[in-house]
């Protein structure tokens, strides 16, 4: 089996999970100077992770233009591709700018609220925890009627995606006994499908990832398998901004408070067929 390398699945490798940073202040209008000459709140979203933002599409493209909206601002999108870690992402999207000139942003979504990822980024502000991730199994109640730990994926097709914590903890547990039974699939979405369409008895993904597909299908029960090597609790995942650009820190954060409140943030989540899940 091979696994093409693609790291924006990396950025789920979070631990020590800081899960508050209530920042509050009043939401509307761009005082910030830069902010409003210029009109728009540049959004940095990655590629390749839907549902989240994939081709300038998902949650996070979504939450974006909502949250210029409250700013009084229009939304610019810069898609972008992950790099090696999350330093050269902060980097790249979030306080210098790519080498080729693409960047920085105003503030990079899905970030994760990690107090490690903090400390070692100190030119960065990492807030407004969004959403909370988890890793499930789901499994095809024909291929697998019951389902009493991983014991009852003994000689079952599992799928997951190429380069992620899924893929990893999968082909690791119990010192790699369900290695051959792993199939790898570009996307998280591509081994769904084989799931819905029979070719696999199981798969693990993120939770969004899984609800966005499955739609609540009932003959695709979700587990909750407790791996190990997977913090039981899920991650937080936030914003980052310029270190400096503080004041758009708690803008975007009274913002983001707004959505909440006024039900905005739940249906963003809803319209991809995912559960808004805050810390």
């Amino acid at each position: 089996m091979s696994t093409p390398t693609s790291p924006s699945r990396r950025r789920v490798l979070a631990a020590g999970l800081l899960l508050g940073a209530g920042i509050a202040a009043p939401a509307r209008a761009a005082d910030n100077p830069v902010l409003r000459e210029a009109g728009h709140l540049k959004v940095a979203v990655y590629n390749d992770l839907a549902p989240f933002s994939d081709k300038g599409q998902g949650i996070d493209a979504d939450l974006g233009a909502a949250l210029a909206g409250k700013l009084g601002l229009k939304p610019t999108l810069l898609p972008f591709n992950a790099g090696d870690d999350l330093g050269d992402d902060l980097r790249n999207m979030v306080w210098k700018g790519h080498y080729l000139g693409y960047g920085p942003a105003d503030v990079m979504l899905h970030v994760p609220v990690d107090r490690m990822l903090m400390n070692a980024n100190p030119q960065v502000e990492i807030f407004a925890p969004y959403y909370v991730e988890t890793v499930r199994l789901v499994r095809s109640a024909q291929a697998i009627p019951q389902f009493d730990g991983v014991e009852a994926l003994a000689g079952k097709r599992i799928g997951v995606e190429k380069v992620s914590i899924s893929g990893m903890v999968m082909l690791g547990e119990g010192g790699g006994r369900f290695r051959d039974q792993v199939h790898i699939y570009p996307t998280a979405t591509e081994a769904l499908e084989q799931l819905k369409a029979g070719g696999l008895d199981a798969v693990l993904a993120t939770r969004a990832q899984i609800e966005s597909v499955m739609k609540g299908d009932p003959a695709f029960p979700l587990q909750d398998v407790p791996f190990d090597r997977l913090p039981r609790g899920g991650w937080a995942v936030g914003m980052a901004v310029k270190k400096d650009n503080l004041d758009l820190a708690r803008r975007l954060q009274a913002a983001l408070n707004d959505l909440a409140a006024s039900g905005e943030l739940k249906a963003i989540f809803a319209k991809y067929g995912v559960q808004a899940v805050r810390p």
